[in-house]
C-alpha cells in the first residue's frame, strides 16, 4: 500500500477484508477501531477510505441524498455490476446480482442510450423479514 502505515489503517483494512460481501459505514469502521482500543478521528477514516476507493481496493456506494456512502472490499471481486435494496424499516441494504436487473440495464443503455451507475443505485423497500413482520401486525 501507497504512503506509510498505522495500526489504525491495518485495522481499517483487515476489517474491511473480513467483512467481504458486506458494505460498511465509516460509523461502523469507527465503533471497530474504538472497540479494537484504537481510536482515531472520523476525518482519518473518510481519507484513508478514499485512498482505497481510489486504488481500487475499496467501492464506494452511495445510498441516497443526505445518507452518505458505505464502502466494501472489492479486490478478487466481481460485484460491480449490481443492484441495491434498502429496507426503509430495518435499514438494511442487500446487493442483488440478479439477470432481470441486468437486462433493464442493457435495455436503458441500448435503447435509451443511458449507462445506470450501480455505485448509486439503490431500490427502496421492505425486506421479507420486516415486511412479514408489517403483514403479521397488520393480521
Amino acid at each position: 500500500m501507497e504512503g506509510y502505515r498505522t495500526r489504525q489503517r491495518e485495522l481499517i483494512l483487515e476489517y474491511l477484508q473480513n467483512s467481504q460481501g458486506h458494505h460498511l459505514c465509516p460509523e461502523e469502521i469507527l465503533e471497530y477501531l474504538k472497540d479494537k482500543g484504537s481510536p482515531v478521528g472520523r476525518s482519518t477514516v473518510y481519507r484513508f477510505l478514499e485512498r482505497l476507493v481510489e486504488q481500487g481496493k475499496v467501492r464506494k456506494y452511495y445510498l441516497g441524498e443526505g445518507q452518505g456512502a458505505c464502502y466494501q472490499y472489492a479486490q478478487g471481486q466481481d460485484c460491480q455490476e449490481h443492484f441495491h435494496l434498502k429496507c426503509v424499516e430495518c435499514g438494511s441494504l442487500i446487493h442483488v446480482q440478479c439477470d432481470y436487473l441486468n437486462q433493464i440495464s442493457r435495455h436503458v443503455l441500448e435503447h435509451h442510450g443511458f449507462t445506470i451507475d450501480h455505485t448509486k443505485t439503490v431500490l427502496y423497500g421492505l425486506c421479507a423479514q420486516c415486511a412479514a413482520g408489517k403483514k403479521e401486525a397488520a393480521d
